[in-house]
């Protein structure tokens, strides 16, 4: 192939021939070696696995799956390919090789992710692995290998190498910008999809077109930047971002779902052989995780989530960077086993002032887990100038989001205990009290 749009799948876009339709009315063109890796069973196994999980119980027509999601960060790339091929810095850098590489890579993306993948790596506990790197044995063998090797002249292990591995120099920079960065492919379809499936507009509320259409590389040449005419359309990114994650992925009913499901997996961790546990569709994990569980601790956790009544914890307290701070920052990113630990000596104390039993399991805590959100800084391109400046320094909007963490500001630390406690604890307990002696023992 003579230049990226030469590419079948690139072609596609316009060709309207051969197209897979998947909301919001967006037409994916699928040539037939893109067909033959979506229709391998490792890549049917995505559309049994919810791309939000737990958020479908908060708002309920999120079911949309990571087949759906990878589909669409396919297209997406398409449509960045197109773009950029009519720029000269990045077609001097990047070929028509490379170009499919990112597409296969795009399309790949989230092949080792497992049911309630993001929930289960938070809590850090060991066999976990990250699931970039367990895609590698999707990747690496069986059809799907074979198709990389066949049908696009491509090794697997390039693949493997730009999803899990550090860019080694200028050409796996720029495709990793585009595959994870400010303004990656991931990031603009799920802002988008995620909102419209859960029926709010936040993460819609940016001009997807006119950020793709400013695209361009930075000054050094290895990563993706937006020139001056995209800058508003980046400002509302950033901020539709924020608002999804303050609004959606921790929705305090949300988090309180995700605390159910990571206590009962801690609780039964050392009972399970995750490498096939991880292989399985979302609802025959959830069945072996019950079967495990049994009459146990974790059985009633598991309930609440799947059995035939909904049954989330309640919130008892919540701390933040701008609200009893020192709490938050004694609780946030702190490891997962010592979090139990907390809710175990706070249960106890609870107890104590309840003058009944409180268990473990009844009590837990929510706090940001230890590995940061990636920080929205991108370079706006002023080319009448010439010259190069972050956004943060140009954007009043984006100042805050962009220069301080993320985090403080969209997670919360938060205390939930079983319904059944709720409103003895509200009316009954002094729960800052307890805290402090717990906090005071730790």
């Amino acid at each position: 192939m003579d230049s990226i749009h030469d590419i079948p799948e690139v072609r596609g876009l316009d060709a309207r021939t051969q197209l897979i339709r998947i909301p919001d009315q967006q037409d994916v063109p699928l040539t037939p070696r893109v067909r033959q890796i979506i229709d391998t069973a490792e890549f049917r196994r995505l559309s049994q696995i919810s791309q939000l999980g737990l958020v479908s119980l908060v708002y309920p027509a999120a079911h949309h799956s990571r087949f759906e999601h990878c589909l669409g960060v396919y297209r997406m790339t398409l449509l960045y390919l197109k773009q950029l091929a009519h720029n000269p810095r990045f077609t001097a850098v990047i070929a028509s090789h490379e170009a499919e590489l990112l597409i296969v890579a795009a399309l790949l993306h989230d092949l080792g992710h497992w049911p309630f993948c993001h929930a289960i790596e938070d809590m850090n506990l060991p066999g976990v692995p990250e699931h970039e790197l367990f895609a590698n044995s999707f990747i690496l063998e069986g059809e799907i290998a074979d198709s990389l090797r066949d049908q696009w002249q491509i090794h697997p292990r390039e693949v493997v190498s730009l999803l899990s591995e550090e860019p080694r120099d200028i050409k796996s920079g720029v495709l990793h910008s585009i595959l994870s960065g400010p303004i990656d492919v991931d990031k603009m379809d799920y802002l988008v999809r995620d909102s419209l499936h859960a029926g709010v507009p936040y993460g819609r509320n940016f001009d997807q077109q006119r950020l793709i259409g400013s695209l361009c590389l930075n000054e050094a040449g290895n990563g993706l930047a937006i020139s001056d005419k995209g800058r508003t359309a980046a400002e509302m990114m950033v901020f539709a971002r924020y608002v999804m994650f303050s609004e959606v992925y921790w929705h305090h009913a949300v988090r309180a779902a995700t605390a159910m499901l990571q206590r009962a997996f801690f609780l039964l961790h050392d009972q399970l052989d995750l490498d096939p546990l991880f292989r399985k569709t979302e609802s025959r994990m959830i069945a072996e995780l019950r079967q495990i569980a049994q009459d146990g601790p974790a059985a009633e956790l598991l309930d609440g989530l799947f059995g035939p009544v909904r049954r989330l914890y309640k919130r008892l307290a919540q701390f933040s960077f701008f609200e009893q701070r020192e709490w938050y920052e004694q609780l946030a990113r702190r490891p997962f086993p010592w979090l139990v630990r907390c809710s175990e000596v706070f249960a106890d104390r609870i107890s104590r002032q309840l003058g009944r039993r409180v268990a473990p399991s009844e009590v837990l805590f929510d706090a940001p887990p230890t590995k940061l959100e990636v920080q929205f800084q991108v370079d706006i391109h002023f080319p009448k100038e010439p010259c190069y400046r972050p956004l943060g320094d140009v954007s009043p909007v984006v100042s805050t989001l962009a220069r301080k963490q993320f985090d403080d500001y969209v997670k919360r630390v938060r205390i939930f205990v079983h319904p059944r406690l709720a409103d003895d604890l509200r009316t009954v307990a002094n729960v800052p009290a307890a805290l402090a002696e717990t906090l005071r023992e730790l």
